[in-house]
């Protein structure tokens, strides 16, 4: 017989009609057919291991896939209050050595935790893992839980890279924080100097041919690729082949205010408004003023983002997947409208509005998704200004900024301001300017009371 189906009022797909316990909500994003994945990061101090795994993180949650970092050097911070020198990462330091096993056995208990009790997909386990020994202990654990393994080797010989890393982040560790820069220095490189004795790189042309791994090799001149099993692990090694860590810009704004914001209308292909006009010749003069080379302009395929990226006369590339978010039968109406003609629907968009879709249209969910492949080729680039819409905007700059599904939906991208972000050690920072030229206020809070709201999210 075949089995009856519900049809989800928020999502618009169709469940089994059954009494079947739902799945965790963070299900929704990509489905992983098979175990949950441990990432295990390896390689010696200060070649950007934590950078990969917070990145890579960001980018996993944004997509959908619960995923988490254990950063083993914190469990040791938390065992070892006061950190005294190099000497507690000596391999003949017994007694350390007893300690730091100890953490990353604790960080591993951690990590069983978060993808067997708290609906975790991906754990990345951060720490130096050089040692076939240590390697061999996480492949162990991984195989008792029936977890899949991912190592991510990253390599670097250049010791110019490596001094700078040590002076942007690991000098502003707590362990150096009663320290000088140059004593921080010099004892952190004494620091690698430990782990370089003992270290034994992944050697996937005889021992660890049959592991899955990635090794970046000096910050992404290369990569060797060995035994991807599953489609999870293929984007995470196309993710990483396609960051890079040169210093550069990415602006973000929405097109000038369009006819229809005048009328609070959504959706819709309408031109700019007089103000909208005067917007997109404040942003020429504005891009003037940054005097940035080689910058990329990338609009959507809408009149609006195209008129106010002609007033820049520069070249500009037009994404269809940079168009707004589609709203189904509701384009082109007001709230007002909406509330009237699909009171239900207005209801629901209220309740979760991250996961509902309008009937014949879009989800935030579904346009995170479609903006994947610019997320991609924005890491790629280097100064780029994207003119965009409200809800892609919002998208972007969850991904950026490291903001989760419920959150998304609520960002601040105020029409006629710019929001520049410049990428830093672990995360990004944003600096909004307003170009002085008044707009409509298109923002709306979410609700306070989710069961009985009057006014659209």
């Amino acid at each position: 017989m075949p089995m009856e189906l519900t049809q989800s009022r928020i999502q618009k797909i169709w469940l089994p009609n059954d009494n079947r316990p739902a799945l965790p909500r963070r299900s929704c994003g990509p489905q992983l057919a098979n175990s949950p994945t441990v990432i295990v990061m390896v390689g010696l101090p200060a070649r950007g291991k934590t950078y990969i795994s917070k990145k890579l993180t960001r980018y996993l949650n944004w997509i959908g896939v619960p995923t988490k970092v254990f950063n083993v050097g914190e469990y040791r911070r938390e065992a070892v209050k006061h950190y005294s020198s190099y000497d507690f990462f000596r391999p003949d330091n017994e007694e350390a050595m007893k300690v730091r096993r100890q953490c990353a056995l604790a960080a591993l208990r951690d990590v069983k935790l978060y993808l067997t009790e708290e609906a975790g997909q991906i754990a990345v386990f951060d720490a130096t893992n050089t040692t076939r020994e240590r390697r061999g202990m996480i492949l162990n654990f991984a195989k008792e839980n029936g977890f899949k393994v991912f190592f991510i080797e990253s390599v670097c010989n250049d010791p110019t890279v490596v001094a700078t890393n040590v002076m942007e982040v690991k000098l502003s560790s707590p362990d150096y924080r009663d320290c000088n820069s140059t004593d921080a220095m010099e004892d952190f490189m004494k620091r690698i100097n430990c782990y370089q004795a003992s270290y034994q790189p992944l050697d996937p042309d005889d021992y660890d041919r049959e592991l899955s791994l990635i090794k970046v090799i000096d910050v992404g001149r290369r990569f060797l690729v060995n035994r991807v099993q599953d489609h999870i692990q293929s984007r995470i090694v196309y993710y990483l082949m396609n960051i890079h860590v040169q210093p550069r810009t990415i602006y973000l704004c929405r097109h000038g205010e369009s006819e229809f914001n005048l009328k609070g209308k959504i959706g819709g292909d309408s031109g700019l408004s007089n103000r909208g006009k005067k917007f997109a010749l404040a942003l020429n003069k504005f891009v003037e003023e940054q005097n940035l080379k080689d910058l990329k302009v990338w609009t959507s395929q809408l009149k609006r983002t195209i008129q106010t990226a002609e007033a820049l006369q520069l070249p500009y590339e037009q994404w269809k997947a940079l168009n707004e978010i589609d709203a189904g039968v509701c384009e082109e109406m007001t709230y007002e409208e909406i509330r009237e003609q699909h009171p239900e629907e207005f209801a629901l968009r209220d309740q979760d509005k991250y996961y509902y879709r309008y009937p014949s249209g879009e989800s935030y969910q579904d346009l995170v998704q479609r903006l994947e492949p610019v997320i991609m080729e924005l890491e790629r680039q280097e100064n780029v200004l994207v003119i965009c819409h409200q809800a892609v905007m919002r998208c972007l700059l969850a991904y950026f900024l490291d903001k989760s599904a419920d959150e998304m939906p609520y960002l601040k991208c105020p029409l006629h301001t710019v929001l520049k972000l410049t990428p830093v050690a672990y995360g990004c920072r944003v600096e909004s300017i307003s170009l002085n030229v008044e707009a409509v206020n298109t923002h709306r809070e979410r609700p306070e009371n989710m069961n009985n709201s009057q006014k659209p999210s």
